[in-house]
This record gives structure tokens, sequence and C-alpha cells, in this order.
């Protein structure tokens, strides 16, 4: 008799979970989701509002990809998992029964004990609903208020800005996420922001109350400061937390998330855990134990694969890395380069305020090895940023061979010498920049 594989959650984690499974093995595979019957790509939302794409343009996979790879398809919600019986029970009344349970059921977004909270007009961007409900409504949107300073507030501020709607924005930190940049990059993100036509921002101050009309819809919010704006629509954007309240019954051992060790086993046997629902029991480095990370859940699905198809494998996520955007302005940030310094770092700042490009480098005080590096506006190579971290690189090398990492077009005006100039009149060093040969020769060797 068929491995029965039973997952929970259709995003990212659990439909590379699937495809893997199903490359490796002749494993049954179900995979329930109450979100949406196909897979999506969720940080494509706000492009489907804003007109770039159709909701079908961000789903990777034709519909009858599913059926030709023999993946079950269940759109539907789990109401319990009973790990003694092995089965999961769906609010439609039916119950499935697993040889394997990974469970893969994201985040939801973050909602305080706010007066006003149930209103109308109140809410979140993380699922297809919320983009439906955002949609329905938005006719009647003059001014919003976005209730929070962190990715998807800022993603929600351009969609509303993209149909001319006036936004308040509303960050309790003195400069935009505040809490993850340091000061000079969290300035340099705030200095572009203001720019854009039709948004002000309320910086330390934090959301009160929301009033509603005759209608039971949001109409207006009180801050913390006394400001009260007329709104037709309020965005709670203060992050996002495990999406595991269907488990509060069950066995599985849970805090902030659902437990797991390295090879995501959870406290059950046969039950395995994956994504943004995930809580470490040991943080993997300088890792948080809970990483809302689009590429995270990718390579968990992955590892999990492996070990349910007989190759026992641990999560090794390797260096930090991550990409957002602010409007117009691109950020890519590679190793740990944290909000505040630690004392046995030094750190490299080189900013070209008139093309709004910047980089922030962290190295060893003492050894003066690279220890990471934001960078705006400007796109970096993520293969040789990761090697010369692993490599342990010195700050010096990392600046004389930079002009292999710039991964922009070659027609662009290069910084590199500037940036080695600045560096040695700041550090009194005298580094050079490599030759171009020398420079694609170590980029052709990383490449292999």
């Amino acid at each position: 008799m068929r491995k029965k594989i039973v997952i929970i959650g259709n995003g990212i984690s659990g439909i590379t979970a699937a495809r893997e499974i199903r490359k490796k093995s002749d494993f049954e595979i179900d995979v329930i989701s109450e979100e949406s019957e196909y897979f999506f790509s969720r940080t494509a939302l706000m492009y489907v509002f804003m007109g770039h794409m159709r909701f079908e343009d961000i789903q990777p996979y034709e519909n009858n990809f599913w059926k030709k790879n023999r993946i079950n398809l269940i759109f539907n919600r789990v109401s319990a998992v009973d790990c003694d019986l092995k089965k999961v029970q769906l609010q439609s009344g039916e119950s499935i029964q697993y040889d394997d349970l990974i469970i893969a059921t994201g985040s939801k977004p973050n909602i305080f004990d706010w007066p006003g909270k149930n209103l109308k007009g109140v809410q979140g961007l993380y699922s297809k609903q919320d983009l439906e409900e955002l949609e329905n409504r938005s006719s009647k949107i003059k001014t919003a208020a976005i209730i929070g300073g962190g990715l998807i507030g800022i993603e929600l501020a351009e969609m509303l800005l993209s149909r001319g709607v006036e936004v308040h924005f509303l960050i309790r930190e003195p400069r935009f996420w505040n809490g993850v940049l340091p000061d000079a990059d969290s300035d340099f993100v705030s200095e572009h922001i203001k720019h854009h036509q039709g948004l002000t921002m309320h910086y330390s101050d934090e959301l009160v109350e929301i009033y509603g009309d005759k209608n039971d819809e949001a109409c207006a919010i009180l801050t913390k400061t006394g400001l009260k704006i007329d709104v037709q629509m309020v965005g709670l954007t203060i992050g996002v937390t495990p999406n595991i309240s269907f488990l509060e019954n069950s066995s599985l051992e849970i805090k902030k998330g659902i437990l797991v060790n390295q090879f995501l086993e959870t406290s059950e046997k046969n039950v395995y855990a994956i994504g943004d629902c995930v809580q470490m029991r040991e943080p993997i480095g300088n890792r948080r134990s809970i990483e809302q990370v689009w590429y995270t859940g990718r390579m968990m699905g992955e590892t999990v694969a492996e070990t349910i198809c007989g190759k026992r494998s641990a999560y090794q996520p390797g260096n930090w890395f991550n990409s957002a955007k602010f409007f117009d302005l691109e950020y890519q940030t590679y190793g740990w380069v944290f909000a505040t310094r630690e004392d046995t770092e030094s750190e490299f700042v080189w900013k070209d305020a008139k093309k709004e490009r910047m980089l922030h480098f962290v190295f060893d005080k003492t050894t003066e090895v690279f220890i990471g590096v934001n960078c705006f506006g400007i796109r970096l190579r993520h293969e040789l940023l990761d090697a010369w971290l692993n490599e342990k690189k010195k700050m010096n090398f990392v600046l004389q061979n930079f002009t292999a990492a710039n991964f922009d077009p070659e027609f662009f005006k290069p910084f590199e010498q500037e940036l080695i100039e600045t560096y040695n009149m700041e550090f009194s060093k005298n580094i050079q920049l490599q030759p171009k040969k020398w420079w694609q020769k170590l980029l052709t060797n990383h490449e292999k």
C-alpha cells in the first residue's frame, strides 16, 4: 500500500514539499487549503490590484498541473488534528488519514484589541480574500490609514496611491522600519518615501481607536497624539504571527509557533511543520526562531521532502539574505546587519543621495572580516556575497573585488572607485580596485 502524505497549506512551503515529494516518490499526496484552490505567489498580490497582472498570472502552474502530477487538491478548512489516530478533521465533517503530516499553514495578520477593529473597511493584506475585500471596497475609498511600518504596509500604501487614494501612514517608531534597519538606512528609506505624492507619514504615533458610522463602516481614526483623521479604510499591517489556532487542542507542542527541531520534526512522530508557522526549538546561528520569509519556506519544503522520501535531512538555511522594494527603491541585505551594531563591529556607509544609492557594510572591528551589507538602489550577486561570507573574506578583499558583485547593467556609471576612495579616507587604508580581468576571473570561478 502506498504511503499517504497530507499537507495542510498550499503556500510556497507546502507546494514545494508536494512537488519535491512527487519528484522523489510515488506516494499519495493530499494538499488541503481554505484560502484558494490553486497555489499562487502571495508576494505578487499587490501587482494584481495595481493592474500590472491578472490573478491567473500569479499562479505559477497551469490548473491541470496538479492532476497530471497526481497531487490531490482539497479546498477545505482543517478544524483539528488527531496525532494518535493520524487523521485531520475537515470543517466539512470529513476526516483524512495520513502516514506523514506536513503542517504549512503560514501566518495570519496581528490584530490588537483596538476599539472598532471589527468594523467594515478594517483589514489586513495577506490573503487572497484580503485582496478581494479591498478590491470590492476600493471605489468607496478616498482616504485611508495604514497602521504599522513593515513591508506589507509599504506595499499597501503603494497599492492605494496607484488608485489616487490619500494615504496616512502611522508608525510608532521615529523612522521607517527602525526595528530592522540601522538609523542611517532607515533615514535613507524615510527620505525616499516622503517624496511620494498623496502619502503622509506620521512617525512616533499610534492608533487608539477606529470610529464607525451608522452602517458599521470605518469612518475615522484617533491617534495617540490626539489626531483625528476621516477615512474610509484602515489597513492593519503590524506584522504577522503563526497561523496555528486550530492546533490548540492537539497534542503538538506549540508556543508562538509549532516547535520543531533542526529536521523540522514536531513533538509528534510523523508530523512535520514548515514555513511561517514554525518556531525552531534552537535558533540557527544569528537567525530568529520564527522567520516569515519566502525563501526559507521554500528551503524547508525541500528539506522535509528529502526526509519523508528516506533521506533524513537537517534544515540549513545558511547566511541570512532578503530583498524588498520601498516604492521605487530596491533593497537587498546579505549577512548580519542589525538595527543596533555590536561593540565588536565596525561599519562603513557609502551614499550617493543624488542617485539614491547606498551601501552599509558591517565588519569585525579587530579582524576586519566582512559580516554583512545592506544595499539600496544597487543589485548585488547573491552567490558571490554568500561565498565571501562563508569564506570570511576581509573588507579589503570585498571592496577590491566589489565590481564582481555588482549586478547592475554594464552601461551604468561605475561607482566602485569612489566607494574605495571613501573607505580609504575614513579608515586610513590604501586598498586598490582590482583590474577588470581579475574580477571577471573571480566571478567565473564562483559561478562554477
